[in-house]
Parts: structure tokens; C-alpha cells; sequence
């Protein structure tokens, strides 16, 4: 039995496919031809654009045109001059070979991505390796397919890209096991898209398996059994019945509103990242959507989007929630969070420095264009506006006199605008948390952020591996902050959700439901459970 991360529910009992890597040996050669060089480069983008174009394409046909979009990042990447410019620069200022000149730019570029905090610039990270090894391995003639013509397969890999996954026959492959990974990583992304289980960290694997071999994948504690003996699998093969008949009754509670034993109705709502994202959180039931980060619309581009540009994708949003609730969050860039086409100064400490509200009152030029987008989008749908990183009431009032101005514009211009707005906070700095009493007043609503509040009222950073056994949901500073948030908001008569992690964790849902939470909002796949929770809860 070997250990790892769970990172897709679910149990599986299959056959081993391993997923070999090819072997590449990239050496420090320098070269005297500069032009030869660079168009093996060339040539090399250009068959890996075909592919991924061909990949796409088949990844549209099978998990759906919103997973596939990743691809439409892989080929702005082989477009992108910082990425594959900087590959040819390498190549002329250095006179070195190709293939070394990939692996340097793509290495500088990883390094960068997988120390960002986001999750989803974390993603990028994959991206780009998964974009730079396609190239190499074109460069080399080792560019080969997963060929998998067994059911019942439990694909076993040191780690899978977007490519692999996109290429996998979903009627043959019934699981994912990698060395690495955790449950951001794509194969784990990828394994709860396709609704199969995954276990991710397990180190070891691809040496402690032969093709072929038996295997049960548990994806609910993270444990893979290699070569189960006939009790093992009966009681598996139950598990995996049962697990089975649960998520068909989960399925039920799509239309079901939420309300405990006791009768209190609690929202449960979903947090999105692109206009697109939508579509899932209505499929699994949402009350409403929870968090929109719109940070992800100036992300993967060179320029900043238009007002028109950011009012269609709000548009979209609420058009679609067709009423339901819809909380958009103000530009949360800075920290791990950067656009190239933004200069930011360089701190010691980004995460205290200049992000998220702050940088929008000093940049009312761009805080004002998504301002305008918002009010005219509010038109279309019940919109509500959520400010982050507030720490004090003068922030608050700052970001509504910008809102004040832009509606004043707009009167003037003739265009239209909802009066009826809700604008709160989101609480995600002690400070917010300790003075929620004062803050209700003045806003219309919280949404608690406890990723951040977290990190902030433990000093301890999620990422850090040396510290993360101090990343508490449950500890007692934590839950006081939340309680005293609740209770705050609740005694000047307003409401309080919940957008971080902790309102999808199954441990902590029962708690926050005793504390009053009203909304609690997380990724789509975890509505259905956390409406089951809900619902049993006194």
C-alpha cells in the first residue's frame, strides 16, 4: 500500500498503463551556425502549434470548449515574444545549442510561476513546461502519443500535462497516479473534470508498478493498493458500489435549496474565474456565484481589456445566473499576481504591499474603466460589488466616492445603471475582521477570504513547505475572526459569505453553519456535498 494525496475522489480497480518519458540528453554545445539554429526553432513552434491545434480540437469534443481553452494558452505562449523570443536571444547571445536554449528560457520562466502563490498562475507553470517540453521533444524527432486500447486503465506517470490529459481515451482510462503534484496540479484538475479518481505526491510509483499490474486506487484517502488480494478487492469493489449509489443521490440535490434541520436557509454558491466557468456552477445547482475573480480577464494578455471588453464577460455572467446573485470582485492584482504590461515596484513583502484595493485607489484609471463596466453590466442581472484586501472603513468609503463618479459619468453620458447595487467587503485582513462591528455599518455585505486570512492571522505562508503545518483552517485565532465577523455583520443586519477554501472543507462546513454564515461559496464540484452537509446540519 503506498500513501499520497488524494486529489480526485472516487475508487478505481484497473490494470497499470505506465507513462513513459522520453529521454532527452541536453548538453551545454555551442554552435557556430546562429541561423540554422534558430530555424530548427521555428520549425520545431510551428509543428508544435499543428499538434496542439489537433489536440484542442479533440479536447473540445470530449471534456467541453472550457477545459480546452487551456490550449488557446499554449499557443499564445509559442506566440509570445517574452517566451520564445527570449529562446532566440538565447541562441544569438550565447551561441548555444537549441534545445539548451528551450530548456534555459523555460526553466527561468518555471521558476518564476511555481513560487506564485495563485493557483491559478500556478497552472501557467505546468503550461509553460508542458509548452517547452513539446518543443524539445519536437527539436529531438521523440515526440510520441499515449496509445491506450485497454479498459479499465490507471494511467501511472512522473507527472501528466494538459497534453497528456487532453489525449487520453476517457472510455479506457479510469484513473491517474503521478510522483508528483498536489491537488492544483493539472492531472488533478483534470482527474475531477473527468469525474475519476486520482491520488497525486506519491513519489515512488512509476518505480513501485509494472504494466500490467492490478492496482486500486482510493481516491477518498489517497491510498493506491498494487496486487490486492481477493478480500481487499471484495471490500473495494463495495466501497466503490456505495461511493457510486452517493454521488447518484448527491445528484438529486442539484434543485434543492439548502435549509438545516432547524429550518435556516443557507446559500450555497459558486466561485468562478472566467465568464465561461458559469455553466458549471448552474449544472451543480448554485444559489448564486460567489466570487467572480475578474483579475483572470487581464491575465494571458499584453494589453489592459477595454471597458466594452470586461462589460460583455459581466454581461454574460449575470445574463446567464438569469437573477441569482452574482458577486464580482474588484481587480485583485499584485503580489504573486503580476501583468506584464503593468509595472509594479519591486517589495520586500508583496503580499502587504501594493495590491488589490490599494493599487486601484492609486490607479483610478484602471479601477474607473472596470467600474464603468460593472455599472453598465448591472443592468442585465442581480449584480453585487465585492472591494478586497479592505483593512480600514476609509478604503471603503475612497472605492465608493470612484463608484460615485463613474455613475455620474455615466448619467451624464445617458447610459443606464442598476440603483440597486449591493457593495461589501471582502475580510481577508485581520484588521477587517477584528473592527467587523463598525465596518457593517457603512458596507452591505462580507464574503470572508480565509485563504488569505489564514496566512495572515497565523503568519504562515500556504506555500511554504517548511511552515504549512501551521496553515490552520480550524485554529482557534482563526475561528474567532470568522465569529466575530459573522456576528458583526449579522448584528447591524447584513449578511456574511464565505469565498475561501474553508467553505467547500468538509470539516469545517458544520462549524460555520453554527456560527450563522448565510452564504458559503466554492468550486463547482463541491456544491453538491457541501448542500448535503448543509441539510444535515441542526
Amino acid at each position: 500500500m503506498k500513501k499520497g494525496i488524494a486529489a480526485s475522489k472516487g475508487y478505481a480497480i484497473g490494470h497499470v498503463f505506465i507513462k513513459e518519458n522520453a529521454e532527452v540528453v541536453i548538453t551545454d554545445k555551442k554552435i557556430e551556425d546562429i541561423k540554422a539554429e534558430k530555424e530548427k526553432l521555428h520549425k520545431a513552434i510551428t509543428e508544435s502549434r499543428l499538434q496542439i491545434s489537433k489536440i484542442k480540437e479533440k479536447a473540445i469534443a470530449e471534456i467541453g470548449e472550457e477545459k480546452a481553452a487551456v490550449f488557446d494558452s499554449h499557443i499564445m505562449l509559442l506566440d509570445d515574444p517574452e517566451f520564445t523570443g527570449a529562446m532566440e536571444m538565447e541562441i544569438e547571445n550565447n551561441s548555444i545549442n537549441v534545445e539548451k536554449a528551450v530548456e534555459t528560457i523555460a526553466h527561468n520562466f518555471l521558476a518564476i510561476f511555481e513560487s506564485m502563490e495563485d493557483e491559478y498562475m500556478r497552472e501557467r507553470a505546468a503550461d509553460i513546461k508542458d509548452v517547452s517540453n513539446r518543443i524539445i521533444l519536437n527539436l529531438t524527432g521523440k515526440m510520441k502519443g499515449l496509445d491506450i486500447t485497454d479498459n479499465d486503465t490507471i494511467v501511472v506517470a512522473h507527472d501528466l500535462t494538459p497534453s497528456d490529459t487532453a489525449q487520453l481515451d476517457k472510455d479506457k482510462v479510469i484513473a491517474f497516479l503521478t510522483n508528483i503534484g498536489g491537488r492544483t496540479s493539472h492531472s488533478a484538475i483534470m482527474a475531477r473534470t473527468l469525474e475519476i479518481p486520482a491520488v497525486v505526491g506519491l513519489n515512488d510509483i512509476t518505480d513501485c508498478v509494472k504494466n500490467g499490474d492490478l492496482a486500486i486506487v482510493d481516491g477518498v484517502e489517497g491510498v493506491v493498493i498494487i496486487d490486492p488480494d481477493q478480500a481487499t478487492l471484495d471490500e473495494y469493489r463495495k466501497r466503490k458500489e456505495n461511493y457510486e449509489k452517493e454521488m447518484k443521490e448527491l445528484k438529486t440535490l442539484i434543485s434543492v435549496k439548502a435549509h438545516t434541520k432547524s429550518g435556516k436557509r443557507v446559500e450555497v454558491a459558486g466561485n468562478i474565474g472566467k465568464a465561461q466557468d458559469v455553466h458549471k456552477v448552474i449544472e451543480n445547482g448554485a444559489d448564486a456565484i460567489g466570487l467572480f475573480r475578474t483579475e483572470f480577464l487581464y491575465m494571458d494578455r499584453d494589453n489592459m481589456p477595454s471597458e466594452e471588453e470586461q462589460f460583455e464577460s459581466y454581461k454574460y455572467v449575470l445574463e446567464n445566473m438569469e437573477g441569482k446573485p452574482v458577486v464580482i470582485r474588484t481587480l485583485d492584482i499584485g503580489g504573486d499576481k503580476k501583468l506584464s504590461y503593468l509595472p509594479m515596484p519591486e517589495e520586500m513583502n508583496p503580499f502587504l504591499g501594493y495590491r488589490a484595493i490599494r493599487l486601484c485607489l492609486d490607479r483610478k484609471d484602471i479601477f474607473k474603466i472596470q467600474l464603468r463596466a460593472l455599472l453598465r453590466a448591472s443592468i442585465h442581472g442581480n449584480l453585487k460589488v465585492m472591494f478586497p484586501m479592505i483593512s480600514s472603513l476609509d478604503e471603503f468609503i475612497q472605492a465608493k466616492a470612484v463608484v460615485d463618479e463613474c455613475k455620474e459619468e455615466l448619467r451624464n453620458e445617458g447610459i443606464e445603471y442598476s440603483e440597486n447595487i449591493e457593495f461589501g467587503i471582502m475580510v481577508e485582513i485581520p484588521a477587517a475582521a477584528v473592527c467587523a462591528e463598525e465596518l457593517a455599518k457603512h458596507v452591505d455585505f462580507f464574503s470572508i477570504g480565509t485563504n488569505d486570512l489564514i496566512q495572515y492571522t497565523l503568519a504562515a505562508d500556504r506555500m511554504s513547505e517548511k511552515v504549512s503545518y501551521l496553515y490552520n483552517p480550524m485554529h482557534p485565532a482563526v475561528l474567532r475572526l470568522i465569529k466575530m465577523t459573522i456576528e458583526g455583520a449579522h448584528k447591524a443586519g447584513k449578511w456574511c459569505g464565505m469565498c475561501g477554501e474553508m467553505a467547500g472543507d468538509e470539516n469545517a462546513i458544520p462549524t460555520l453553519v453554527e456560527y450563522g454564515l448565510d452564504e458559503f461559496s466554492m468550486s463547482a464540484s463541491s456544491i453538491l456535498r457541501a448542500k448535503q452537509i448543509i441539510i444535515n446540519q441542526d
